[in-house]
């Protein structure tokens, strides 16, 4: 079979001949990869920098996607930290860390959505108390995350959905989606009253919103929930003490870790239904896997997925 194969750090994946993968114990199955995401967390996990990743090479990337098992089962499947990723015609997987698909169903599309879409959907879910009608603010909305996180936060009842990001132009598409409200971040003072807060940029432009906003704040005692979930802007942010204690402020994190993967997958089967029925808009763009090389550092609005096999719509083996 063939596999994209990354073997530094440094590496850009390489398209080449990839020993068949063998089960190691009775739960694992071996299953064709129909399609597979190249996420932030792909790119991240394989060159070392995310926080769960292993560090050992040579290693194939991919860490979710669409396969379809030797029953002819399509499976969304969520990876552990492995080798042997999605990047493949086939991989290994733990068929309890999958959720069986519905016939039908486009791979390319689920492939695309699952993952950006599952941090937002996990964090408003399990990481903070939300309800219907809250308002809700989301940092970094431009991005293809930020752009399901906007269209979640409606699906689930936010009163109000604002979004905050620096392309002005990407901002004005997001009011077709469900924002109430678009703004950049020299306007954040403008939207303080919120309840939450989706941040995937943090670094020092989410230290200097936060601040912004509880300075603007028309009840500091009313509470806030600020969710962590990306970095973009930089790993740390310089939040001064007086934010914690001058407001009824609330950090969390969401992500692998915070929340146990029992959470995960459990949220996963209405998350893929959503995006089957098209509540979720989605933007995804096919490159074969031959061609991974050149889609790994691609700049793109759409979410490239790989695929390995000429059509996901292949007969099962």
């Amino acid at each position: 079979m063939h596999a994209a194969v990354i073997s530094a750090a440094d590496a850009p994946p390489v398209y080449r001949d990839h020993p068949y993968p063998a089960p190691r114990h009775g739960d694992e199955m071996v299953v064709e990869v129909l399609a597979a995401g190249l996420h932030h967390l792909t790119r991240a996990k394989a060159n070392g920098s995310h926080y769960s990743s292993s560090g050992g090479y040579p290693l194939v990337p991919g860490v979710d996607g669409v396969v379809r098992d030797q029953e002819g089962n399509l499976r969304y499947v969520a990876l552990d930290d492995t080798p042997l990723g999605t990047f493949a015609d086939r991989t290994l997987i733990d068929p309890h860390r999958s959720v069986i698909l519905p016939d039908g169903i486009d791979p390319v599309k689920i492939a695309a959505a699952m993952n950006p879409a599952m941090s937002s959907w996990v964090a408003l879910r399990r990481r903070v108390d939300f309800h219907a009608g809250q308002r809700v603010l989301v940092l970094g909305a431009t991005g293809n995350a930020g752009r399901m996180a906007v269209q979640i936060a409606k699906l689930f009842g936010a009163g109000q959905v604002i979004a905050v990001g620096r392309d002005t132009t990407r901002l004005k598409a997001l009011s077709a989606l469900g924002a109430d409200e678009t703004i950049t971040f020299d306007q954040i003072g403008h939207a303080a009253d919120v309840d939450v807060v989706i941040d995937y940029v943090w670094g020092e432009p989410a230290a200097d919103a936060m601040m912004a906003m509880l300075t603007a704040r028309s009840d500091r005692t009313a509470p806030l929930a600020w969710i962590q979930i990306g970095s973009l802007a930089g790993q740390t942010a310089p939040v001064p003490s007086v934010a914690l204690r001058s407001a009824r402020l609330q950090i969390v994190g969401s992500g692998i870790g915070s929340v146990p993967a029992r959470d995960f997958l459990a949220e996963l089967p209405e998350l893929a239904s959503a995006v089957a029925a098209g509540a979720i808009d989605v933007r995804a763009r096919t490159v074969p896997l031959a061609q991974v090389a050149q889609a790994w550092t691609a700049e793109t609005d759409d979410r490239i997925v790989v695929v390995p096999q000429p059509s996901p719509s292949r007969r099962k083996p």
